[in-house]
């Protein structure tokens, strides 16, 4: 029986881990090397496009919006091999940094709930790009891999049926493995004026963030089926984006 791990050691990336191996309400597995998660991707070496490829890599879409990859630009974007597609997930929004400047009290859980109802054109691109996706893995991403990617994350592994502790210890799981990152990130923000406490704010991975988006999921939309289908996705992509999760 074959073994994998969950983070992918890259040398140009922190964060690019797998959704597999999480327990279903129907008593499964989610399928390892499926689905990808990740930050970004720009200081990829070529060993690590290999490493990636080989894996099974066919699809990478990125959430960032076009002022980052200019800054940043994505290694597959002219791949031969892999299908790239940008798809910004969060311009409904305002800029995090501003809004978390508002208030002492800003959680990203507050942004998370405000991207399920503003951001739902871009979230259903994403996933009806996933779900119609060609065989082989699919890698979605962001910067840090936590926030934009965190919540198609999320509505993956719920359309899977796994369960909601499970789906935020996953989302946990950044701020314990991308200690680099954030910091990286963390220096990048003051330099840019940003208090150190917001910026703190900002970069954090708790727990409740994630548990205040799911029960706003549930709350204001009736759960993910329903969620789902009202922002436009089919019965037959509903169905596709489980498969992709599960056996």
């Amino acid at each position: 029986m074959l073994t994998y791990e969950r983070l992918i050691a890259l040398d140009g990336a922190s964060n690019v881990r797998d959704l597999g191996g999480y327990p279903t309400t129907t008593g499964g597995l989610t399928r390892w090397r499926s689905i990808l998660r990740g930050d970004a991707l720009h200081a990829l070496s070529m060993t690590d496009i290999n490493v990636l490829v080989d894996h099974g890599l066919t699809t990478v879409i990125d959430l960032r919006n076009p002022h980052e990859i200019a800054e940043q630009p994505n290694p597959f974007m002219d791949h031969e091999q892999v299908r790239y597609a940008n798809i910004p997930l969060f311009s409904a929004l305002g800029p995090v940094e501003m809004i978390a400047g508002q208030s002492a009290n800003f959680d990203m859980g507050e942004r998370y709930c405000q991207a399920l109802d503003d951001c739902q054109p871009a979230i259903a691109k994403v996933l009806t790009a996933i779900a119609r996706a060609a065989e082989g893995i699919v890698l979605f991403h962001c910067t840090a891999g936590k926030d934009r990617t965190g919540v198609i994350a999320a509505l993956m592994l719920a359309n899977a049926g796994v369960d909601e502790t499970v789906i935020i210890e996953d989302y946990a799981l950044t701020g314990s493995i991308s200690g680099r990152l954030l910091a990286e990130l963390r220096v990048r923000a003051v330099a840019r004026g940003m208090p150190v406490d917001r910026v703190d704010l900002v970069l954090a991975s708790a727990p409740h963030s994630m548990a205040q988006t799911l029960k706003h999921l549930a709350r204001r939309y009736g759960g993910i089926g329903a969620y789902l289908t009202g922002i436009g996705l089919s019965q037959q992509e509903i169905t596709s984006l489980e498969q992709r999760l599960c056996f």
